[in-house]
């Protein structure tokens, strides 16, 4: 058996890397890192390719190792060019996420050393790091200095774990809830309805609240909708409002909602998962007036600090009920238990082991400072603004005045479908592919929708962006125009 054990440890070793074969490798993938980088402003923001990475589907996974020069021009060819550069300033479509270059930075190096973020007798310093993030996000809405939460992957975990939360704090037992109300409105990002069905609470009553001309919530119609609903038996539970919506950046009067919150003993959840890093400026803070009467909070750091995907925060008001909600512990982790200095996110969300994310927030915040990161948000926010405006002077419908850095859009052909004219314009943006554009459609019209939160995208982006656009409005007149004269010829 030893001699065995030997011969495989001779394999086995190849996994540890040796310092010749480490420096190679960092200096080939560093060199791939900074080529991408350094023609980003060149590289188009949406690629159409006919193989879309099909050439994937035939590698297989090798039984020896293959060259990393090999590899990196199989993920330049097939990953990093076909489809969206989500890197690009051009990407101005859904909400952007950053990708702030010390992210990366930040996650080489948990990555290698490997540090454990889920108990804190395994990694009290990874965990100190990520609790203090999330202390300082709660101070940013005002939450009492007992208030905790869990950095997540992403809004979607972030809603899951609030509402799981919501559930037995309340509580709603399994009797319960189908008679148990939920109130939020059609604006509300989709990822809210998928936490309450993956939370047991799809037979829960949905109530979808009517908004105002600026696509935020009726706080008359609430109060109405709670009123009937109680008059019929029905027990209100959960309102969900949202800072900054995903179709259009509306921020629901928050205040007036914690105030219908607190009358009606409903948790009150707020999804600032695009919109809540805009609280650090001046110029919109006071739209955020009642957050800090919530009792739960999700804000992405991949959104609004503009970090690399994967970075989600879930902020609770009473970590009590986050802790009876999430926390379980197994005979192998007795040795575990005795850490009281400080809570474990394991403890707190649905993960045990978990990616060390802490580190990919912490670098770039000490690296740039606040001022960077303020400044950016609110040159985002006048962007948008500037656009509003210089689109709806080229004759465009326009949407409510942007909030924040998010706003919609479309054009009216003289004749034909106004519908199916938008949709072409975005598809024709996007096959242009010097920016990336999204639409959505509201109570059945499509409009177009400018996202403007990647760092990288300043005057310039815009400027190419009402370029772009007028290029193809008026492509599709001439080719409506020959259409005309061709079926009347």
């Amino acid at each position: 058996m030893i001699e065995k054990i030997r011969e495989l440890e001779q394999v086995a070793r190849r996994l540890e890397v040796s310092p010749t074969q480490r420096h190679d490798w960092n200096q080939a993938v560093i060199q791939y890192a900074d080529d991408f980088l350094d023609i980003i402003h060149e590289r188009p923001a949406y690629i159409e390719t006919d193989d879309k990475g099909q050439a994937l589907q035939g590698i297989e996974v090798p039984e020896k190792g293959k060259a990393i020069g090999e590899l990196l021009n199989i993920i330049a060819e097939n990953v990093d060019r076909p489809g969206l550069n989500p890197a690009s300033g051009g990407h101005l479509a859904y909400i952007p996420g950053g990708g702030l270059f010390p992210t990366a930075l930040g996650d080489y190096l948990a990555d290698v050393t490997n540090n454990y973020a889920g108990i804190f007798f395994g990694g009290p310093g990874a965990v100190h790091m990520e609790n203090k993030l999330i202390r300082w996000m709660c101070s940013l809405v005002d939450y009492p200095t007992t208030a905790l939460g869990n950095l997540t992957s992403g809004g979607s975990i972030a809603n899951l774990i609030a509402i799981a939360t919501a559930r037995d704090a309340r509580p709603v037992r399994a009797r319960d809830i189908d008679r148990s109300v939920i109130y939020l409105t059609e604006q509300v990002h989709h990822s809210i309805q998928k936490a309450i069905r993956i939370a047991g609470m799809g037979e829960a009553p949905l109530r979808y609240i009517p908004v105002d001309d600026r696509f935020r919530m009726d706080v008359e119609a609430l109060k109405t909708q709670i009123a009937a609903d109680k008059a019929e038996g029905l027990q209100p539970f959960l309102l969900v409002a949202s800072a900054g919506t995903t179709d259009t950046g509306a921020i629901d009067p928050l205040d007036a909602l914690a105030d219908v919150a607190e009358e009606e003993n409903l948790w009150f959840h707020i999804d600032a998962a695009y919109g809540g890093f805009f609280i650090l400026c001046d110029d919109i803070k006071k739209a955020y007036k009642g957050v800090e009467r919530s009792d739960s909070f999700t804000i992405d750091p991949h959104k609004g600090l503009f970090l690399a995907y994967g970075t989600g925060a879930v902020l609770i008001k009473n970590v009590e009920a986050l802790q009876n909600t999430h926390y379980y512990t197994a005979a192998y982790m007795q040795d575990t238990v005795n850490s009281k200095e400080e809570l474990s996110p394991a403890d707190l969300s649905p993960e045990l082991t978990k990616h060390f994310r802490g580190m990919r927030m912490w670098l770039p915040l000490q690296l740039f400072g606040l001022e960077a990161f303020r400044a950016a948000l609110e040159e985002k926010m006048y962007l948008c603004r500037y656009f509003h405006g210089e689109i709806k002077k080229r004759g465009f419908e326009v949407g409510p005045e942007p909030e924040l850095s998010v706003c919609i859009y479309r054009y009216l052909p003289e004749d034909g479908d106004p519908n199916q004219f938008n949709t072409d314009l975005v598809n024709e943006v996007r096959a242009d592919g010097r920016v990336f554009l999204s639409s959505t459609t509201i109570n059945g019209v499509v409009w177009l929708r400018l996202a403007v939160l990647c760092f990288r995208s300043h005057m310039d982006t815009i400027q190419t962006c009402l370029q772009v656009l007028d290029e193809k409005v008026e492509l599709l007149k001439e080719k409506e125009a020959y259409k005309k004269s061709t079926s009347t010829a």
